[in-house]
């Protein structure tokens, strides 16, 4: 880890969470939101700023624990960046994995063009044209 910061494997309270979606780019989500989907997490981890307590960094997996795990919500704030923390957040998470499922495990992701190089350097590669992503927003009664 970088010095002067501190990875915990834990989800980030809500009140970070919706502050880093917000903040680092990624879309906004409500409290409703967050309050049913953290504790949903396969695992998790949060960075702290030492000096400040501040949470500015996060991500999560999804997944069943045997076969699929869904890396989610890799957020940093923008003036964290550059100090390796996507890195130390995303190796945490994948470390955890190798830890727990069996092997032959399916990690997956959806990559924004600013996360593509971190997640490269992890080994992660484009499943187009063999598999594309699709997805669907369902609206609240």
């Amino acid at each position: 880890m970088t010095p002067g910061y501190r990875l915990e494997m834990t989800t980030p309270p809500v009140e970070a969470y919706l502050r880093l979606r917000k903040e680092s780019g990624l879309t906004p989500k409500t409290e409703a939101q967050a309050v049913a989907g953290l504790p949903g997490s396969w695992a998790a981890c949060h960075v702290v700023h030492e000096a400040t307590g501040e949470v500015v960094g996060m991500g999560r997996v999804l997944g069943d624990g045997g076969w699929y795990f869904h890396v989610v919500d890799m957020a940093v704030l923008p003036e964290h960046q550059r100090r390796g923390l996507g890195d130390a957040i995303l190796q945490a998470l994948l470390d955890r994995i190798r830890e727990v499922a069996p092997p032959g495990a399916w990690v997956n992701l959806l990559a924004d063009p600013p996360g593509r190089a971190l997640y490269a350097r992890h080994g992660f590669t484009d499943t187009a044209p063999r598999s594309v992503g699709m997805a669907r927003f369902i609206d609240a009664p």
